[in-house]
Order: structure tokens, then sequence, then C-alpha cells
């Protein structure tokens, strides 16, 4: 593609940007403890989903120091429900860093991005191109559609190859001094024009240097990868409960759902008994001799590899020792959970 071509591709997108951007809070800051904060969220979340959770969190931990000093339980209850939680972690784990070996400054250098946990090339160039203005390129699933389309560009953009190129064409095409804009023009006619299914093509601004589109098949890139089936799983939980207080447990610190807290529970074979599998796992994990009662629930949730069904009973235990923590029903709201198990202490909280 010559020069002039790239130039015209430059000032077009530039240009639709200007008159067509949404307007998203996290677009009214240069701040890169911001933008770094609302990347991080972005990178598994849609648009009207993160947006207040990035309100409240930055009305939560306001900076960089709020967020080092802040301890990781109060992190997770704010992150609640937005899901992939190694996010979270590693946005606290990473504050603490930067206060630490950068003085709390956000580093605005790839080298310096790229030792911070959770931090990877693209959001490294997210921030360097949004909040710093360098010439920094960026890919995420909406720019490597646009570029695959706008190239013609063949191939898995997981395989290395392809995806070298394509940071190499997103690299190539940024404007001088017009990183901050330009970047987020081409996330914004992915997440708005550029679509995966029945692309506004008559709406794009680069419709005429879209390869793709000349051939008149714009959804055939980039190429789709198989879809593998998601497997199901079935488990058991137990809700124990004395004197209007409910036991749990906290999930290892690493891991899906680090750090969060929940109703003792465990995966059981399809077509167990499911009380007598409770019974048998309370005794053999917690070594605790309980009597499974009536059913709370049953809760279906599907996660990001796997779905599950849980079957959550009412549990009687005798008196003694028990390996985990006695929290009232009252406070059951200060403690950070997943969205499977939230659901199971809202109905405890209701009753």
């Amino acid at each position: 593609m010559g020069v002039n071509i790239k130039k015209k591709i430059q000032s077009q997108l530039l240009r639709w940007f200007d008159k067509n951007k949404r307007d998203l809070p996290w677009r009214k800051t240069r701040d890169p403890y911001a933008v770094w904060i609302s990347e991080m969220m972005l990178q598994q979340t849609q648009v009207a989903t993160a947006i207040p959770y990035y309100e409240r969190f930055l009305k939560s931990f306001p900076t960089v120091h709020h967020l080092a000093r802040a301890d990781l339980s109060d992190v997770l209850r704010v992150w609640e429900g937005l899901g992939y939680y190694s996010r979270a972690r590693n946005l606290h784990k990473a504050a603490g860093t930067v206060v630490t070996l950068f003085n709390g400054l956000i580093p605005d250098n790839f080298e310096d991005l790229l030792t911070l946990p959770g931090i990877g090339r693209y959001t490294a160039g997210a921030i360097l191109s949004i909040a710093f203005n360098r010439e920094a390129p960026v890919l995420d699933g909406n720019v490597t559609r646009v570029l695959c389309r706008l190239y013609a560009i063949p191939g898995d953009p997981k395989e290395r190859k392809t995806e070298e190129r394509l940071w190499s064409v997103s690299g190539s095409l940024i404007p001088k001094g017009s990183a901050h804009s330009f970047n987020q023009a081409l996330m914004e006619l992915g997440a708005t024009i550029c679509t995966p299914r029945e692309p506004l093509c008559l709406l794009c601004p680069l419709q005429r240097f879209c390869s793709a589109s000349k051939q008149g098949k714009p959804e055939a890139y980039p190429k789709k990868e198989s879809k593998k089936e998601i497997p199901h799983v079935e488990a058991v939980s137990a809700v124990i409960i004395k004197e209007n207080r409910v036991l749990l447990r906290q999930r290892p610190p690493r891991g899906l759902l680090g750090g969060l807290w929940e109703f003792p529970n465990w995966e059981t074979e399809k077509g167990n008994d499911l009380k007598r599998s409770l019974k048998s796992h309370l005794k053999k994990e917690m070594a605790l001799t309980a009597k499974v009662n009536g059913l709370v629930a049953t809760l279906k949730h599907t996660y990001s590899h796997f779905k599950i069904t849980l079957h959550v009973y009412y549990c009687r235990i005798p008196n003694g020792k028990v390996p985990g923590k006695w929290v009232p029903v009252r406070d059951l709201h200060q403690y950070p959970m997943s969205r499977l198990h939230r659901r199971i202490a809202d109905t405890m909280a209701q009753t």
C-alpha cells in the first residue's frame, strides 16, 4: 500500500473518529493510571459492562498509591462480578511494584511496562499511545479484525507469522503525533462498524481502501478458529449454618477465582446420588460428619472454559472445630465472591 493511500487511511479514520467516537469515561482523561485500569477491564469485558466498574474502581482507588495500600480482598470485592479475577490480582500486585520501584509513576516505556504483572504487548502499547501519545502499536480483537479485512490478510491471527505481520501493519499505520487518537480510532472502528458479523461497510470510512470489501466477503476475515465443545460439570455445595453464621472457605490466591470466598463445594460424577456425594466430600475433604438436608437451589453458570450445574444443600454438623470461617449472614456482602456463590449468599440474606 503506497504512502499516499496510507495517509488517506490515516486522515479518513481520524476525521471519522473525531465526529463519531463514543462518549466513554476513560476518554476524558490522559492519566496513565486511569488508562491502565480501563485497558485491563476491557481485555475481557464489553464496554457497557465495564463503565460502572471503571467508575466504581476509580472512586474506591483513585490513585496507584490507594490501590497499592488496599487489601486484596477489598480490591476483589469492588471487582466482583466482572470476572477474570486474575486481572484484579495483577492490578493490585502491579500497583505495589509501581509504588516501590517507579516512585508511584506508571512507566512510559515498553521495557518497564512489560515487567508489571498482567501487562503484555497490547496493554503496554495502549498505555503508551493513549496516555503518552507514543507511536506504539496496538493489536486487540477489534484492531485484528479491521487490519485483516483492510489488507485481506489470510491465516489464523493467532499463528505467530500472521500475528507478527499484523503487529507490523498496526505500527506502520500510526501517523506521527497522533498515536493517541489513531489507535483508539482503529479500536472504535472494529467495535462499532467493522463488527464480527454483518459489518456496516457502507458506513465505514475505509471502505474504498478495504481489500476484503472489494472481494465482497469481509466476514471471511479474519480466519475463524473452530469452536471446541464446552464441557459440562456437575457439582454439589454445602450451606452450613449455626446461630445466624454460615461457613465459608477462601480459594487459593492463584488460579480460577483466586482469593474469592465461597461455600464448600466439589465436583461430582454425573449420575451420582447428590446428597451422598456431598456428605462424602464433607467427610473426606473437611473431616465433617454432616447431615445433608433440603435443597437450597440448583444453579447454572457458564465460565470461559466450562459450564457448571451446582446443587446447593442445607447441611448440619455437630459442634466442634471446623476448617473455614464462620461469617454472620448479615456480613456476607463484605466478602468477595464469584457470581455463582453470590447468588447463594443473596438467597441466605433473604431468608
